[in-house]
């Protein structure tokens, strides 16, 4: 125990290293950047939903040059195929033994940090190929099953304005994803500095903070951080009281909810109280790391009905309101 609490401290001080890393390239988006280090000590996948011109794809790089891991980015289209993802085998003249033979040659998914950009313009088939590589941390090609090389950490992106043409994906695959993100216009100071950063004839390096096996090694420690009962209650309060049909369930998610998050959703909210507990230096999960990681982990697994939609009542306003008026049990 006295050596998990060490490490908490150990974990602190390289996310405020890897924090001041990731500043010499992006200008603000402070929580964007905790919560894509919540999922990536969490063991989890994450999403992150944005207009475009935000530099996603540019954190989520910048981030891979910090942790020093292979990089890979898919822009999916219309037209991708799952192989495109996955690989294929292709045919090869073998020089030893002058016949042709399957060769297999690995598709992007073969990367510890792989961006799948505009996840939802391509077709549910090929989405589904990335999707079962995320939840079996593995490939089928053939009668061949390829292990991934860990860490293994997707980061998928949205575009929320561009509907036509389009595959959202279903409730059951988002899901799967621990965090939804949401990435937001620069305040208007921080937009000035953008400017004046990014229109000069000077490129900002970026140093590796952490290897491969540490950031395994700090998985593993999220797992062990110790959790309060009461911390575990008013996690479970929180989910229980998004879906309509419980019990405890409030009028207004009865009159604006058609379902609620599933028991994966209180999963989450605790590793992510876990994982933001080690971040600060801290050895105990707290309900205050709950509450803050409830929007994240609950936005995407609340579907709302046609009345909140009439009525123009997000899933955001719903958390909010569920966050105002659920009891905090105490972390005194």
């Amino acid at each position: 125990m006295n050596e998990d609490i060490k490490n908490a401290g150990e974990l602190a001080g390289v996310t405020e290293d890897l924090r001041g890393e990731i500043a010499k390239v992006i200008i603000g988006q402070e929580d964007v950047i905790e919560q894509l280090l919540i999922g990536l000590f969490c063991h989890q996948h994450c999403f992150m939903v944005g207009v475009p011109g935000l530099a996603k794809t540019l954190m989520v790089s910048t981030l891979s040059r910090v942790l020093n891991l292979n990089f890979k980015r898919i822009q999916f289209t219309p037209d991708l195929m799952p192989s495109d993802i996955i690989g294929t085998d292709i045919i090869q003249d073998n020089p030893a033994s002058g016949k042709r033979e399957f060769t297999f040659f690995r598709g992007p998914v073969f990367a510890n940090l792989v961006l799948a950009d505009e996840i939802n313009r391509t077709p549910p088939k090929t989405q589904a190929a990335l999707l079962e590589a995320m939840q079996e941390r593995q490939v089928t090609v053939g009668t061949r099953t390829l292990k991934l090389e860990e860490p293994f950490f997707v980061l998928a992106t949205q575009n929320p304005i561009e509907q036509e043409g389009t595959y959202p994906l279903p409730e059951a695959q988002l899901d799967r994803f621990m965090l939804s993100i949401r990435v937001n216009y620069p305040q208007p100071e921080e937009e000035l500095d953008i400017l004046r950063m990014t229109t000069v004839d000077q490129e900002e390096i970026v140093k590796p903070v952490l290897q491969a096996e540490d950031i395994i090694r700090y998985q593993k420690l999220v797992r062990r951080v110790p959790v309060p009962d009461h911390v575990y209650t008013y996690a479970l309060e929180l989910v229980r009281r998004t879906r309509p049909t419980d019990t405890i369930a409030p009028p207004f998610i009865k009159e604006w909810v058609d379902f609620g998050a599933g028991p994966r959703a209180g999963q989450n909210l605790i590793f992510g109280a876990k994982a933001r507990a080690l971040m600060k230096g801290r050895s105990c999960a707290t309900s205050e790391d709950v509450a803050i990681l409830a929007k994240p982990v609950l936005r995407h697994r609340v579907v709302t009905n046609f009345n909140a939609d009439s009525e123009g009542v997000g899933a955001e306003a719903i958390i909010e309101r569920l966050l105002a008026e659920t009891p905090v049990h105490g972390d005194d």
